[in-house]
């Protein structure tokens, strides 16, 4: 008899929670069948929701605590005070054992102090980093880090260039993925220190790595490359101006739109190709930023999204966990501590 996935899920984390956790258990539930949940969080709340969906009979465990972590706790706070919540809970669940996976939609900050806690970093890992999928004109990326770690060496932009690859592979599917680091330009005399050594790094690595170089902004978008590589202060800003501009293209579209009765019937027109255009670019379906480096799978949710995107998130903890990402990451460091990188000669690289 096949073991059922166990995913544990934070609750009560998120701006709509616990409503889009339970909901959206219940959409993961249509794509995944043998899946069970353990829901942490306060059962007066959750009970009477997963009551309701008919989807998630037999296959949810709720586990209670009365204790929730805030958009505006700090990590430390949380790590100190917050034993008991129903975050710190879930990803307890995985170091213990008795789940396979854990997705929170909670605070950003607090979930990786937490996580880093809990489940440790792999070996030869010094830094996790939150990655993350952006769509692109060819499909989509997934860029790292998002918010991690502000200021990186050349080996820790490395191991995000390793553990990006293995993402590539086992979530998105990609046979060999191209991998490229963020830099102001793709000449090799160009970027600070730490990229050029970075690339130089990467260029001898023994593992199998499409290596492509530098990229620059635009690049991202156009999917130049199935992997984008940065530090967390950049690739956060990078984050957040695509979020701004898509919400200023809606504007403008809707704004346009309404603008006379001739565009309103141009919008009649015009209603299957918009409609097409907004599944394009819906955020709910790139949904799940995933804290690489742990010995453990942890997806984060974005905090404001809905019960479809906190399924998306879920789905996405489960292909990490169904298609072996931990044991592959383990194997690739280990070839990676083993063989290298070379460190380029003359270059002072400190990991911390």
């Amino acid at each position: 008899m096949v073991k059922p996935l166990v995913i544990a899920l934070d609750g009560m984390g998120g701006d709509g929670a616990p409503e889009i956790v339970v909901r959206g258990a219940a959409l993961a539930k249509e794509r995944l069948q043998k899946v069970e949940f353990l829901i942490f969080g306060k059962s007066d709340l959750l009970e009477p929701l997963v009551a309701k969906e008919l989807l998630l009979e037999g296959c949810v465990e709720i586990r209670h605590t009365d204790q929730v972590v805030s958009n505006h706790d700090k990590p430390s706070y949380a790590l100190r005070n917050l034993k008991e919540s129903s975050m710190r809970k879930a990803i307890d669940a995985v170091h213990a054992g008795d789940a396979d996976c854990c997705v929170s939609a909670g605070n950003t900050g607090a979930l990786m102090a937490l996580a880093m806690f809990g489940l440790r970093t792999l070996s030869g890992v010094s830094r996790p980093a939150i990655c993350s999928f952006f769509p692109t004109q060819k499909g989509e990326t997934c860029m790292l880090d998002l918010g991690a770690n502000v200021e990186c060496s050349a080996q820790h932009l490395v191991q995000f260039a390793v553990m990006g690859e293995v993402f590539a592979r086992t979530v998105m599917g990609i046979a060999k993925p191209s991998v490229g680091l963020l830099n102001i330009g793709t000449e090799d005399l160009k970027g600070r220190d730490e990229i050029k050594q970075a690339a130089a790094m990467l260029r001898e690595s023994p593992l199998p790595i499409h290596f492509s170089g530098f990229v620059e902004g635009d690049d991202i978008a156009a999917g130049t490359v199935d992997v984008v590589v940065t530090d967390g202060f950049t690739g956060n800003v990078a984050l957040k101006t695509a979020e701004g501009t898509s919400r200023l293209i809606s504007a403008f579209l809707r704004e346009a739109f309404q603008s006379s009765t001739v565009a309103k019937i141009g919008y009649l027109i015009a209603r299957r190709a918009m409609a097409k255009l907004r599944y394009r670019v819906d955020p709910r379906r790139y949904n799940g930023a995933v804290l690489l480096g742990l010995n453990g799978i942890a997806v984060k949710s974005h905090g404001g999204t809905d019960a479809l995107g906190f399924a998306n998130a879920i789905g996405v903890a489960a292909d990490m966990f169904t298609h072996g990402f931990i044991e592959k990451m383990k194997a690739d460091f280990e070839t990676l501590d083993r063989e290298g990188p070379p460190v380029p000669e003359g270059a002072a690289v400190k990991v911390s």
